[in-house]
């Protein structure tokens, strides 16, 4: 029977992914609990497919679900009323996609945007600290879009080699999160990147063509994903929608 770990230094390695608490269980998929968000060890569990999780008052916990809740970016569903979004949105000046230009706006905007059936929220100020850390240390990244010079919507979330966990997304203007994540998918087509990591199963990441992966397949696939070589240099390139069938030039 799965028992739960505690790391009570940073030194404890985290547990083999099969000691999570099973299916059935009041916590399914927690592996461990404890430890700090330091650089090393948030490096050790994604490289492992393992995600902190969890809310004010609690400690550091550490999961691994099965299944997991992934995103084949050869699968991305562009809808026809999304289709006429993003054609709408790079035809029109004013509209623009960025990378990176505002990570920590893009972070503060996940935590604090309310969402349905949710109170409070698990992006607690040590994960901002930490994940703005990270992303000083270059393994994290925002995809944000722009509308008439304001922050509209993006998502963010860790690259490791040619693997992308997303970690969460938030919108201010209709549709600006789905833009985000559609400019996410072409760079990911245009890098080579075949999966985005969605973690947890949502109705919303589904009717956008995520589905759920078993972990042995999902650790299967990070263990060839993670070690590739990733995108050298994260930047936004209109010439990346081309991956969905668009073009990148607004209209004069």
């Amino acid at each position: 029977m799965p028992t739960l770990t505690w790391l009570d230094d940073d030194a404890t390695p985290l547990p083999d992914t099969r000691h999570a608490l099973p299916a059935g269980s009041e916590a399914p998929g927690l592996l461990a609990a404890g430890g700090r968000l330091t650089l090393e060890r948030l490096e050790e569990a994604y490289r492992r497919g393992v995600f902190p999780w969890f809310s004010d008052g609690q400690p550091v916990l550490w999961w691994s679900t099965d299944p997991r809740m992934v995103l084949r970016v050869a699968d991305f569903k562009l809808s026809r009323s999304l289709r006429k979004t993003l054609v709408k949105f790079l035809r029109t000046p004013g509209c623009e996609v960025r990378i990176d230009s505002a990570f920590e706006r893009v972070i503060a905007a996940c935590s604090g945007t309310p969402r349905q059936g949710q109170s409070g929220t698990w992006i607690v100020p040590e994960i901002v600290d930490a994940y703005v850390a990270w992303h000083r240390a270059g393994r994290t990244h925002s995809v944000e879009t722009w509308i008439d010079g304001e922050l509209a919507g993006g998502l963010y979330g860790v690259s490791i080699g040619r693997m992308f966990f997303g970690e969460s997304m938030f919108s201010l203007r209709t549709d600006a999160s789905k833009i985000a994540l559609a400019a996410l998918v072409c760079f990911c087509r245009a890098h080579g990147m075949p999966l985005i990591d969605c973690q947890q199963n949502t109705q919303h990441l589904a009717s956008l063509g995520a589905r759920e992966m078993a972990r042995t397949d999902f650790e299967a696939h990070l263990a060839h994903a993670v070690p590739a070589p990733g995108p050298r240099l994260w930047s936004y390139d209109p010439a990346h929608w081309a991956q969905l069938g668009l073009r990148g030039e607004p209209s004069a």
